[in-house]
């Protein structure tokens, strides 16, 4: 099977992205994997799949690969490649494009040619649905890494999980350690993504996140997006913040609880091609 592919990166964040609306395209976990695969593959963090809309009031389907096979319900820095995608390959004509994944509806606003602004939708809290194994919800929660470890971090979802917890210096935070602990707790029935953020001022601080299925990354937009919200919760933070990651920066506007969440940052396109699975 041969494919047509773009390869594209907000903040280093990168991704395959396949046009699916023009010609359906099945892919296995391990065809993914080989995409992703930097060595013999494409390489990428996630594979984005544009598919024609399954639902009223809903322009396309967005489904996201992770680098390990596995479907993921949410990428806000793919959602704003998939943004860019949908319209340099003039699959729309609109400024404001409504996607549908496996979790609900964004909105994707196309500013122009440099930003592009999701609405990342109401984060939840609410244990069950995140899903964290819980008495009670609460804004941190203690987790026990082993007999002598425990960190606080506060658990949401903005589409997909995420557990985040604050940190005085993220550079030497222990991401590569304590984050494969976090992901794969017991108490996360569907893994997690492990945010570590370190808080400049009331409105700026610097975030890094090991993703779940894929492992630390340049960048990650709903990662940065939970930090936001976490340090909110926390009372630290602003209505908007800017949030530094090691690919970039983003800005995040979150007015409270109740409300959705705005993301703005860059997206392009690195190259294009055709490959052979």
């Amino acid at each position: 099977m041969r494919l047509d592919f773009t390869k594209m990166q907000s903040l280093g964040n990168d991704f395959v992205v396949l046009d699916g609306v023009r010609r359906e395209i099945h892919l296995s976990p391990d065809q993914i994997r080989h995409i992703a695969e930097r060595h013999v593959g494409v390489g990428c963090d996630q594979v984005l799949l544009a598919e024609p809309a399954r639902q009223h009031g809903v322009d396309f389907a967005l489904r996201i690969f992770n680098a390990d096979g596995g479907e993921v319900e949410q990428c806000g820095n793919g959602a704003r490649c998939f943004a860019k995608f949908l319209q340099s390959k003039e699959l729309t004509n609109k400024e404001e494009v409504v996607v549908q994944t496996t979790n609900g509806v964004l909105r994707l606003m196309l500013n122009g040619v440099d930003t592009v602004t999701v609405d990342m939708g109401i984060p939840e809290f609410e244990p069950s649905r995140i899903p964290f194994v819980a008495d009670r919800r609460c804004d941190q929660y203690s987790l026990d890494l082993s007999a002598t470890h425990r960190v606080e971090v506060t658990v949401l979802s903005i589409g997909n999980p995420h557990a985040v917890q604050l940190v005085d210096d993220v550079d030497g935070a222990p991401v590569a350690e304590v984050g494969p602990l976090i992901e794969n707790h017991r108490r996360f029935p569907n893994r997690i993504n492990a945010g570590f953020m370190e808080i400049v001022n009331a409105s700026s601080i610097r975030v890094r996140v090991h993703e779940r299925g894929v492992g630390e990354t340049l960048a990650c937009g709903s990662g940065a997006c939970a930090a936001v919200i976490a340090g909110r919760c926390l009372g630290y933070l602003k209505e908007t913040v800017r949030a530094h990651l090691p690919g970039g920066e983003l800005e995040i506007r979150w007015p409270g609880k109740g409300h959705s969440v705005l993301m703005t940052g860059p997206a392009c396109t690195v190259f294009e091609g055709t490959l052979e699975l």
